[in-house]
């Protein structure tokens, strides 16, 4: 199965993120023809009044015949993993799920913390693309799964029908088949509880964001660590090829040096920084394959958004140019080159 795609899309209004994400990234990259399969691409846009219930779902009242119902309807995050669980558990002996995107417009003019609530300790992937750790939900979220995956009510609690089943099965009998999608539900008899889920290899999530409305909602250090990230120029250029490393990809020893370096010049620049602890980083900031890339997209926009936000003195001194030469973070990546052989020869 190939890897999911999780990754925002920055840069300044107007330069084709929404574009790219749409015409590029989900047709090439993720192979899905939404004219031919539209429930595989799952749209949202976030504001300063979407909340936890639209994404995740939530409880809301209907009047029928003057008696007034509640019913839970899914958000969008949960319509498009119950989509991904769907694919999954469809697919054909010798065939890949087919791909799911989650696609999340502005995402930095929501309040992302409040918005993906538990949900954000499913951002982080083991290398097979599952989610490293699995989250609890309600009883109405999983059985809202349940009935988006396919599962048909059986009348009484706890019991389902699904494919050609004709009659109704306590949901214990399906267990085989959610582990498939490693959907874990916890029973008291065949009476529901409660359960967990983790985001499965064939839903990708991607986002865009302006760079100019970074303000607009803080996002904290450790949601960003959870996501790739590709900025996008309003001239279409890019970078020099990289230098370092092989073919611009660092090794386990480069890796670890660069991050003892960094955190030395980030040290030695304190007075720079409001918080210097999270301002620092870990070999995990970036798993596995430290590329150019990488580098350019996730590391040095950290350093560029988050650690010298407020002041860019320490890095035009590192990289010894003009403070005119280093206005925008597009001036910043083009420059990934001096700023890793400055920082590699650093005297720690």
């Amino acid at each position: 199965m190939k890897l999911p795609i999780q990754k925002i899309l920055f840069g300044s209004p107007g330069t084709g993120k929404s574009h790219r994400v749409n015409y590029e990234i989900i047709i090439h990259d993720l192979r899905i023809d939404e004219s031919l399969y539209p429930e595989n691409v799952i749209r949202t846009v976030f504001h300063p009044e979407y909340t936890y219930g639209d994404f995740m779902g939530k409880l809301m009242p209907i009047t029928k015949s003057s008696n007034v119902e509640y019913n839970f309807y899914e958000g969008h995050f949960l319509k498009a993993l119950a989509q991904a669980y769907r694919n999954i558990l469809s697919q054909k002996d010798g065939e890949e799920p087919k791909n799911v995107a989650l696609v999340i417009d502005e995402i930095n003019r929501g309040n992302s913390s409040a918005i993906f609530g538990t949900t954000f300790q499913l951002l982080d992937r083991r290398q097979d693309g599952w989610s490293d750790y699995p989250i609890n939900l309600s009883i109405l979220e999983i059985d809202r799964i349940l009935i988006l995956i396919g599962f048909e009510e059986g009348g009484n609690v706890g019991f389902y029908k699904y494919g050609r089943s004709k009659t109704p099965k306590s949901i214990e009998e399906y267990q085989d088949i959610l582990a498939k999608a490693k959907i874990k539900i916890n029973l008291i008899g065949s009476t529901i509880v409660g359960g967990s889920i983790r985001i499965p290899p064939n839903l990708s999530i991607l986002a865009t964001m302006n760079t100019s409305d970074n303000s607009i909602y803080f996002m904290d250090s450790a949601f960003k660590r959870r996501w790739d990230w590709e900025f996008v120029n309003w001239d279409d250029s890019k970078p020099p090829a990289a230098t370092y490393g092989t073919g611009g990809t660092l090794d386990n020893y480069e890796w670890e040096k660069l991050i003892k370096n960094l955190n030395s010049f980030i040290k030695s620049n304190h007075g720079f920084i409001r918080g210097i602890e999270d301002k620092q980083i870990g070999k995990y900031f970036i798993k596995d394959h430290v590329t150019a890339e990488q580098i350019q997209n996730k590391l040095m926009f950290f350093l560029w958004d988050s650690v010298f936000n407020r002041d860019k003195k320490p890095l035009v001194d590192l990289l010894k140019v003009e403070k005119n030469n280093l206005v925008t973070f597009g001036d910043f990546t083009k420059l990934h080159n001096e700023f890793i052989k400055e920082i590699m020869n650093l005297d720690t």
